[in-house]
């Protein structure tokens, strides 16, 4: 009688992960170094590698200091806004385009909305991604034309979903369907109240959207394309071709005080 035996063997050594699969003499060999690998965009020490947008000023203008880096904490702040916000939306714009990747972000809602500030704007920000170049955005736009995968803080009481996947100058495939509303909620309702820290992802492969809250997934679409109607977006599109190719991800100043502490991109 002959006995054959098959034995797996797997070494774990500084990161790397082989698997040995060796039967008589032979032997396969799969490596994951080669893997994506998340990186952390925010230094925790200043804003170096992004770029501020508030709407009213110049490119670049930190207009009262909105943004700030303190405690290695991005912190969103209106003490120099005085008694009306006067939709003096910003954003802030890591400065790389890009097409396929993981996006996650640790954040906090903390204190009280500017006054004058719109009441929807109430605990409300968002990761804004696909988005337009920042050098286009025009003086007094309030947003880029983008996706906006939506933040919102609960009340203490009642309950408000975070998630929603919001379009400008865009359209996206929601089962199957192009939107026909601004925003579409997340299919997962999650609500998070007082000024605990929250974990969001936004995963872009392939054409394919997905939200995901503290490692959960609670929407999923598709299909990103241009609104031509849109005059900014008109221009963003390549002749009549309408798809959504790729774009920046930006963080929104939405007259709420907010944290940001880790911000990192896996890119495929």
């Amino acid at each position: 009688m002959v006995m054959s035996f098959i034995i797996l063997v797997t070494f774990v050594s500084c990161g790397n992960i082989k698997a040995v699969k060796s039967a008589d003499t032979l032997s396969d060999v799969v490596s994951v170094d080669d893997q994506p690998k998340w990186t952390s965009i925010f230094n925790g020490t200043d804003l170096t590698g992004w770029t501020i947008k508030i709407r009213g000023y110049p490119l670049g203008e930190n207009f009262g200091n909105t943004l700030r880096v303190e405690d290695s904490i991005l912190k969103i702040r209106y003490d120099a806004y005085g008694s009306n916000f006067n939709d003096r939306f910003g954003t802030v714009y890591f400065d790389k385009y890009l097409t396929n990747y993981r996006l996650k972000v640790e954040y906090r809602f903390v204190g009280e909305t500017a006054p004058g500030a719109p009441t929807w704007g109430y605990r409300d920000s968002g990761i804004q991604f696909q988005g337009q170049p920042p050098t286009t955005q025009k003086l007094d736009d309030a947003f880029p034309v983008c996706l906006e995968y939506n933040f919102h803080g609960g009340n203490g009481t009642e309950e408000r979903p975070l998630g929603a996947a919001c379009t400008n100058g865009m359209f996206i495939e929601y089962m199957g369907e192009k939107n026909t509303t601004t925003c579409i909620p997340a299919e997962v309702g999650r609500t998070f109240h007082g000024n605990q820290w929250v974990t969001a992802e936004i995963e872009v492969k392939n054409g394919k959207i997905t939200h995901y809250v503290n490692g959960e997934e609670i929407l999923s679409y598709a299909n990103p394309t241009y609104n031509p109607e849109n005059e900014m977006a008109k221009m963003l599109m390549d002749g009549e071709y309408t798809k959504v190719k790729g774009g920046y991800i930006s963080l929104q100043s939405n007259s709420h005080p907010i944290d940001f502490r880790k911000i990192e991109l896996l890119e495929y």
